[in-house]
C-alpha cells in the first residue's frame, strides 16, 4: 500500500466524541438465509421472482457476513472506525413475525455486538432495513395495522436482550423507500402497485416507529444509549423556470412525507388530496408517531431537478440532467452542497437536537489491479466524493448544526437491491466468487482522516 497523503480535513475538526462509522444492512451482506431458524423475508421472495432483480441475483450468500463477521469487524478496526451501523433481520429474531423468539438468531447479533465492543467500536442497530418476514406480508404486510403492533413486540424483545450493549437504536431505515418503492412503484419488495396500500404502509411504519420508541428507551440500559430513526432525503431544486411549485410538491412527497409527521405531528398539507383518501388515521396516532427521539439519521446521496410530471398516479417526476455535473454509476448527480443545505434546513426549520449522517456514499465501476504482486482498487471517484461530502458536513457543523456522526455507505460491496451485484458502493471490494475482501483507496483515505491527529 502506498502512503496516503494527509487529508485536508482532520479528525480534530469534528467533535471529540464524533461517531466515525460505516453502515450495512442485513439482507445485503449476511447471506445464510436458511440457517439457524431464519424465515424468508419479502426480499427473499422478491429476489427469487424472475425478472425482479438484475441478473436474477439474490441475497442468498451476499457477502457471507453471517460467517465472516469477525473478519469484517477486523477490517473496521484496522481502518480506525469507532462506530458501526448494521441492521437486525426481523426474520432471524421472530421467524413468524410475532410470538416466539429465535435464540439462535439473537445469538448471532450478540456475538457481533460483543466483537465490536471488544474492538472499541460502538454498535448502532437498525431494527428494520426492509426485510419484513414474508409471513407478515402474507397478512397484508405494512398495509395491515397489526404489523405496527408486531414491530413494537419485536423491538421490545430484541432490545431486552441487547439493550445492555447497543449504543444507538434506529427504528426504521428509509421507510419512504419501503412504502413507496415497495407498495406503489413496485420496484422493491413486495413489488406492489397500489396507492392505497402505499399510504397505509406509510402510516403504519410511522406508527410502528412511535410505538417502538418507548420500549427501546425502557430496555436501553447504557447510560449513553440513544433512540432515533433514519430517513432518506434528496436535495430538490426546480429543474426549469416555472417549476417551483412542482419542486415543492416533490419535496413534500420525497422528503417531508415522513419528516413532518415525525417532527411536526402532521402530514404535509400539499399531500392531503392524495393521503386523505386512504389514510388509516385513528385517534392519538399522530401523538404516538411524533414521540420525541434523541436523534434523526440522514441518508443523502444526490440532488434532483424536477421539470415535469412523469406519472401522477405514482407521484413520479421527470428530472433534467445537469450539464457539467458528475454522476455516479447509479446515475445520481454528485452534489455535496445538497448535504449542507439539508443539514442546515433540519436544524433551522425542525430544531432536531441531534443529527447523524447515517448513509452517504457512491457507486462506481470499480476494478481490481495487480501491482507488485498485490491487489488494489483505485477508486478515485469515490474518494473525491467522500472528501467533498465530509467537507460539506464540516461546514454544517461549523455553522451550528448538531452533527454527531458520519456513517459511510458502505463497508462492503453488497447486494444492491434491484440492481443485484452490479453496483458497488463499498469502501472494501468484495470478490463474490471467493469472498475475498480488498481495501479500496477510499478506505485508505478514510483511515488517514481518522488517524490524522488521533
Amino acid at each position: 500500500m502506498s502512503a496516503e497523503p494527509k487529508p485536508e480535513l482532520a479528525r480534530s475538526d469534528f467533535p471529540a466524541d464524533f461517531a466515525w462509522g460505516v453502515a450495512t444492512a442485513s439482507y445485503q451482506i449476511e447471506g445464510a438465509v436458511n440457517e439457524d431458524g431464519r424465515s424468508p423475508s419479502i426480499w427473499d421472495t422478491f429476489s427469487h421472482t424472475p425478472g425482479k432483480v438484475d441478473n436474477d441475483d439474490t441475497g442468498d450468500v451476499a457477502c457471507d457476513h453471517y460467517h465472516r463477521y469477525k473478519e469484517d469487524v477486523g477490517l473496521m478496526s484496522q481502518l480506525g472506525l469507532n462506530s458501526y451501523r448494521f441492521s437486525i433481520a426481523w426474520p432471524r429474531i421472530v421467524p413468524e413475525g410475532k410470538g416466539e423468539i429465535n435464540l439462535k438468531g439473537v445469538d448471532f447479533y450478540a456475538r457481533l455486538v460483543d466483537e465490536l465492543l471488544e474492538k472499541n467500536i460502538q454498535p448502532y442497530a437498525t431494527l428494520y432495513h426492509w426485510d419484513l418476514p414474508q409471513v407478515l406480508e402474507d397478512k397484508g404486510g405494512w398495509s395491515n395495522r397489526d404489523t405496527a403492533l408486531y414491530f413494537q413486540e419485536y423491538a421490545d424483545k430484541i432490545s431486552r436482550l441487547l439493550g445492555d450493549r447497543v449504543k444507538g437504536w434506529i427504528t426504521l431505515n428509509e421507510p419512504w423507500v419501503a412504502s413507496i418503492l415497495g407498495y406503489l412503484q413496485g420496484v422493491h419488495a413486495p413489488g406492489l402497485h397500489s396507492m392505497e396500500k402505499a399510504v397505509r404502509a406509510t402510516h403504519h411504519m410511522l406508527l410502528a416507529h412511535g410505538l417502538a420508541v418507548p420500549a427501546l428507551r425502557r430496555n436501553a440500559l447504557r447510560s449513553d444509549a440513544e433512540v432515533g430513526v433514519t430517513l432518506s432525503f434528496n436535495y430538490i431544486e426546480p429543474g426549469r423556470p416555472g417549476a417551483e411549485q412542482l419542486a415543492q410538491l416533490k419535496d413534500a412527497w420525497d422528503n417531508r412525507l415522513f419528516l413532518d409527521p415525525l417532527f411536526k405531528g402532521a402530514y404535509p398539507t400539499e399531500l392531503y388530496p392524495i393521503l386523505s383518501q386512504y389514510l388509516p388515521l385513528e385517534r392519538e396516532d399522530m401523538e404516538i408517531i411524533s414521540t420525541p427521539v434523541d436523534f434523526m439519521g440522514v441518508n443523502y446521496y444526490f440532488r434532483t431537478l424536477p421539470v415535469e410530471w412523469a406519472d401522477q398516479a405514482t407521484m413520479s417526476f421527470k428530472d433534467r440532467p445537469n450539464e457539467g455535473s458528475e454522476y455516479t454509476a447509479m446515475g445520481w448527480e454528485i452534489y455535496p452542497e445538497g448535504l449542507y443545505q439539508l443539514l442546515t434546513r433540519f436544524h433551522r426549520d425542525y430544531g432536531i437536537k441531534k443529527l447523524y449522517i447515517t448513509e452517504n456514499g457512491s457507486a462506481f465501476q470499480d476494478s481490481v489491479v495487480e501491482e507488485d504482486g498485490n491487489n488494489f482498487v483505485h477508486d478515485a471517484g469515490r474518494k473525491k466524493y467522500l472528501q467533498e461530502h465530509f467537507g460539506a458536513a464540516l461546514r454544517a457543523y461549523r455553522d451550528g448544526v448538531p452533527l454527531a456522526g458520519y456513517f459511510v455507505w458502505s463497508l462492503l460491496d453488497n447486494f444492491e437491491w434491484g440492481y443485484g451485484y452490479d453496483k458497488r458502493f463499498g469502501i472494501v471490494y468484495v470478490d463474490y466468487p471467493t469472498q475475498k475482501r480488498i481495501i479500496k483507496d477510499s478506505a485508505y483515505w478514510y483511515e488517514s482522516l481518522l488517524k490524522s491527529n488521533a
